[in-house]
């Protein structure tokens, strides 16, 4: 060959195809612009004047240089130091610098105090709204910021621990240093309650408090004994359970000792999850570890009961942002890929699928964002009651659809949705993690039994919440009739919990939507969650709906 043609041949050689029909990365968006039913709620729940604000930081979450945060803090994994390079025990998680990058953004923009800090209608549907937003991005460092939110109450309980602690608990500063909170003007609070015997049976706990010298609240002990899953070791101080010569009892036991020693509460190892990598979750130790007990003696269950109530709210939120990431992730590949000779979302069994998707989230959203103006309105008794079954029902509910949603969401992507290059591959593995933590599925549903047996008029309150919506779709009045007689019926009631449990989500999912105005949504939602019976895969919804409507609430660019 000649020069001519090898130049020919090479060039021909060097290119074997052109990149077309492939979706653009979702980036540089307002995660809060493009978001009808988050708009709608924000507003609807009593947080109007903080939309300004969200709505600046949903340009903030959507922007590309933080969702590369995301990804890069779940790449590389947390690495556990036992001792230092001379041998000094420092039990430290290091990080990458983008999870330190995203814990900064959400402390200092007041995600895990603002409620507390600037009580106000409105204050925890707004504080609701940002954490949704900043769980779209990455899930794993919202552990630390839901204890550290959630803290506070249990906190209150102790005088003198909470004037010492609180400032530093609500500062919108983040300090990851490894040194005593002494020396500290922020700081971040865990928990650990399950043992390796008991799980979520807490009462089950072996490890013991013994007094330093005086006893009761307020007072200095020290725990020996383990917890078998703490989250967030780096956290600066814990709230555990031991026993104590009086109960069980809630304890703050922080990482170092005041005087600057290392506080004998010791990591054994990370644990190696499946999903929510970025977070560090650990086994630990307590070799006379010290500790002051919060709350009465004797009564650590319902100490702790101040912060569970809250991180269950907050697993809703998760879960709600998750879902809503998939199925933005899902809208925008639909509206860019091609396929058999359509633009995918142009196809009527993939609208189907998107708009059924799409659904999902509405439901979550009216659900966890009514329960977020039941904690804003906590003086007021009906609105407590609301909430005591709300965070058992809804965190059942919203959290145990999110696996298959996820999957769904990913099979619209085709090949690209199981590979880590995408988002989608990452919320799979997520989807699990909240209907797990804080109690699993069972354990809410026995929770609300424990909740109609101890205070009956909470079934009351929900069902007067959802004749709020009586006359107006006569397929959700049926249902709530059902509802109502299956409750009339006590036998065998614990066999039962799961479906009554799912029953009381979907009603109030149903009613709430109803209550918001938006027929479209409202029509499908009843259509698709009461007019079939049985198990059903996303994309099974009867004809006449307003698919198109669905769609364009579900599309993130469209605002």
């Amino acid at each position: 060959m000649n020069k001519a043609t090898d130049g020919l041949l090479l060039d021909a050689m060097s290119s074997t195809h052109d990149v077309f029909n492939q979706t653009p990365a979702l980036e540089n968006y307002n995660a809060y612009s493009g978001d009808d039913a988050l708009k709608d709620a924000v507003v609807r729940e009593g947080a109007d004047w903080a939309k300004k604000e969200i709505e600046q930081f949903g340009k903030i979450t959507g922007s590309a240089s933080v969702i590369e945060w995301g990804f890069q803090a779940n790449e590389q994994k947390p690495q556990f130091h036992p001792h230092d390079r001379y041998g000094h025990r420092v039990d430290e998680v290091k990080f990458h610098p983008s999870y330190h990058a995203l814990m900064n953004q959400a402390l200092t923009e007041g995600m895990h105090s603002s409620p507390w800090t600037d009580p106000k209608p409105g204050a925890h549907v707004a504080r609701a709204a940002k954490s949704y937003l900043q769980a779209q991005v990455e899930a794993g460092h919202g552990c630390p910021l839901t204890m550290t939110f959630a803290s506070v109450p249990t906190l209150k309980l102790t005088p003198s621990i909470a004037q010492e602690w609180l400032p530093k608990v609500l500062a919108r500063e983040y300090d990851p240093r490894n040194v005593p909170h002494t020396n500290k003007h922020a700081v971040t609070i865990g928990m650990g309650m399950t043992e390796k015997q008991g799980g979520s049976d807490v009462r089950a706990n072996t490890t013991v408090a013994h007094p330093v010298a005086a006893m009761g609240p307020g007072e200095a002990y020290e725990l020996t004994g383990h917890k078998w899953f703490m989250s967030a070791p780096m956290c600066d101080a814990f709230l555990m359970l031991a026993k104590s010569s009086e109960g069980l009892s809630c304890f703050l036991v922080p990482r170092w000792r005041p005087d600057g020693s290392k506080n004998p509460l010791q990591v054994q190892r990370l644990k190696n999850k499946m999903g929510n990598v970025s977070n560090a979750s650990s086994e630990v130790e307590m070799r006379g570890a010290l500790g002051w007990m919060v709350g009465e003696a004797g009564r650590g269950v319902p100490a702790i009961i101040e912060m569970v109530s809250l991180t269950r709210f907050d697993c809703m939120v998760g879960s709600m942002a998750g879902q809503r990431q998939a199925v933005a992730q899902a809208v925008h590949h639909a509206a860019h890929r091609s396929a058999f000779g359509k633009t995918l979302i142009d196809q009527p069994l993939m609208r189907n699928v998107l708009a059924d998707l799409h659904l999902e989230v509405e439901g979550a959203m009216a659900m966890t964002m009514r329960m977020a103006r039941s904690l804003d309105s906590l003086a007021h008794e009906d609105e407590k009651l609301l909430m005591r079954l709300g965070t058992a029902v809804g965190k059942y509910w919203i959290c145990k659809r999110s696996p298959n949603h996820a999957y769904e969401a990913m099979e619209c992507l085709g090949g690209n949705g199981v590979t880590e290059d995408f988002i989608l591959a990452r919320l799979y593995r997520e989807a699990p993690i909240n209907a797990i933590w804080e109690g699993s599925g069972n354990v809410q549903a026995l929770d609300v039994l424990r909740a109609l047996a101890k205070t009956p008029a909470v079934l009351d309150v929900w069902f007067a919440e959802l004749g709020k919506a009586a006359g107006a779709i006569s397929t959700l009045d049926k249902t709530i009739v059902e509802l109502k007689n299956a409750f009339t019926d006590l036998s065998d009631i614990e066999y039962r919990a799961r479906y009554l449990v799912e029953q009381l989500a979907l009603t109030m999912q149903g009613s709430l939507l109803v209550q918001a105005g938006n027929q479209s949504v409202a029509e499908a939602f009843v259509a698709s969650r009461f007019g079939h019976h049985g198990e059903r895969n996303y994309g099974t919804m009867p004809r006449g709906l307003d698919i198109d409507a669905l769609i364009r609430r579900a599309n993130p660019l469209i605002n």
